[in-house]
């Protein structure tokens, strides 16, 4: 599946709507001071799998990570 039809697909779903408030909650927000905003986008965008594991794990050893990764599991029911 390209990215287009999975973008459609959370639209269709409801679920970009509960993902976005993720994205915009306060932990979200901490994690992008904590990490540097753009280090995961840009990870994702270059395709290095090692990097943005490597980010992905920075960010669930921190208390907002493991909180975010709740509310987006919480969302995807």
């Amino acid at each position: 599946m390209d990215l287009e039809s999975f973008s459609r697909q959370l639209e269709a779903s409801g679920l970009a709507e509960k993902l976005r408030g993720a994205a915009e909650s306060p932990e979200c927000r901490r994690l992008g001071e904590l990490i540097g905003g753009d280090k995961l986008a840009a990870a994702a965008r270059s395709g290095d799998e090692r990097a943005i594991k490597g980010l992905l794990s920075e960010i669930l050893n921190t208390e907002e990570g493991r909180r975010l990764a709740g509310r987006i599991k919480d969302a995807m029911k």
